[in-house]
């Protein structure tokens, strides 16, 4: 494995950047894993994540090269002697080497385009004991075998990310074997499938690979979409839900980073699978009001939307506005895409008070004008002034609290008269 790759891999892994020097690292460290398969693929970040193997006490190793060069030295897994240095923005993770060799090590691995290592000293040629480098030019993600999936059997769900990750073709005899293991996933602690879905949620063919891993059984546990009379539903709303859909709706890189995983999410997880999966509370909240408000607008075809919303009372209009401030482009992107533009033109002024509702008034300067005391007619009359200038009938202040005196004086529960404070 001598020649052009090497050479290559090693310019795009730019090692003069690295925030330690190989001369600090052990003559047996080899880089494996996630940043030689990204640096063969021309694929690198910044900064990549370098995994590396060395035959000795790896934590020990770990703790020392925190101590000479800086950064924070932390213990991943005690029993296989793994630990993570964190330095000047990078991560490296050190692992003792499994096996009597590198390449029984490697053997041991996922998939065999992360089972090809870089040894770090010099004039060393790749080592890819599996035929790692072939399934990369082929673009085809081969397990190194079955019983290396059920080691770990969240390899079986990585399986799919990667291939969605990287735009591979899953190997049929890998697909195989992950179809008939699927139901071992529950085994692994749900924190970690929820990381790999987060994963396979964000890649740009991510809603194919979430459309595979419901295929295969995997997220038959959790998801709406594996079983019952919505499958075919959330299945055609992923469907929609493709690189193709950001550029349609007008989102920028950054709108589509955040909402395009959410979005594909909340197409198969509703809030209470993701609580079974340990996700935040936020993201359940946000998965759910987005599942929501789906529901209630896009029962019919797509194009049927801007007739749904227009029949919306103000006041729900107002509702979804407010429960989905801060994630509304991730319903848009599966709209007719004139409407999804002309609504995100709309949320991307922060002045628009329907896209973005805000009291024309605190409570206290409402008190104070008005003689009230708090009590539920504030809240409702805080409540009709937010729905009045959201709909462009109060502009300012002065205008809200004439309003307010206006709408106060003409109660027939008040008689008339305005409520005083004690």
């Amino acid at each position: 494995m001598t020649g052009a790759p090497t050479r290559q891999l090693w310019q795009r892994l730019e090692p003069e950047r690295w925030p330690l020097p190989l001369e600090a690292l052990p003559a047996d460290a080899a880089l494996v894993g996630g940043a030689v398969r990204d640096g063969l693929l021309d694929r690198l970040g910044p900064k990549p994540d370098l995994d590396l193997v060395v035959s000795g006490d790896a934590i020990a190793l770990c703790r020392a090269l925190a101590r000479r060069h800086g950064g924070s030295a932390v213990v991943l897994d005690a029993e296989r002697c793994m630990a993570r240095l964190v330095i000047r923005g990078w991560s490296l993770d050190l692992a003792r080497q499994e096996g009597a060799s590198l390449e029984a090590d490697l053997g041991r691995r996922d998939y065999t385009v992360n089972a090809i290592a870089l040894p770090l000293r010099p004039g060393a040629a790749l080592v890819d004991p599996s035929g790692g480098l072939e399934h990369l030019r082929q673009r085809r993600l081969v397990a190194v075998s079955e019983a290396n999936l059920l080691a770990d059997p969240l390899r079986l769900l990585r399986g799919v990310r990667l291939a969605a990750q990287l735009g591979f073709g899953l190997d049929p005899s890998s697909e195989a074997w992950i179809r008939r293991h699927h139901g071992r996933l529950p085994e692994v602690a749900p924190e970690r499938v929820l990381a790999e879905l987060e994963k396979l949620a964000a890649a740009p063919l991510g809603h194919r690979g979430l459309a595979q891993a419901v295929a295969t059984g995997l997220l038959g546990p959790w998801s709406a979409a594996a079983a019952g009379p919505a499958a075919s539903g959330d299945l055609a709303l992923l469907e929609r839900l493709g690189p193709e859909r950001v550029a349609a709706a007008g989102l920028t890189e950054a709108e589509a980073a955040e909402a395009l995983p959410l979005a594909r999410l909340a197409a198969l997880f509703d809030a209470e699978a993701l609580e079974r999966l340990r996700s935040s509370r936020k993201l359940q909240q946000r998965a759910g009001r987005l599942r929501s408000w789906r529901q209630r607008l896009e029962e019919g075809q797509p194009e049927e939307v801007s007739a749904v919303i227009a029949a919306l009372p103000e006041a729900e209009r107002l509702q979804l506005q407010r429960q989905l401030e801060a994630d509304l482009p991730a319903l848009l992107l599966a709209w007719p895409a004139g409407l999804a533009q002309a609504w995100l033109g709309r949320w991307r002024d922060p002045d628009d008070r329907l896209f973005h509702p805000r009291p024309p008034l605190d409570g206290r300067r409402l008190q104070q004008a008005c003689g009230l005391a708090p009590s539920p007619l504030l809240g409702e009359l805080m409540e009709r002034l937010l729905l009045e200038q959201a709909f462009g009938r109060v502009h300012g202040a002065e205008a809200a609290l004439r309003w307010a005196r206006h709408w106060l004086e003409c109660r027939p529960e008040a008689g008339g008269r305005t409520p005083r404070r004690d």
